[in-house]
């Protein structure tokens, strides 16, 4: 049986309960990243990868889209 991921909204979040913020759920293996206005569209990895992407991010590798 599939235990049910706890899901955590990212501190950058409005700190409402609306529909803007991105939600993270760990488990022992892998992550779990959604947004709350599409709860059931996830995208799923390990630690390596994300930390990969967000050093690239970071060291200004990769660009960051602003809002207008």
């Amino acid at each position: 049986m599939t235990q049910a991921r706890q899901w955590q909204k990212s501190s950058f979040s409005d700190g409402s309960d609306g529909d803007t913020c991105v939600e993270l759920a760990a488990t022992p293996t892998t992550l779990h990243l959604r947004e709350s206005d599409t709860p059931d569209t996830e995208l799923t990895t390990t630690t390596a990868p994300l930390a990969h992407l967000i050093r690239g991010v970071k060291s200004g590798l990769l660009p960051v889209a602003t809002p207008d």
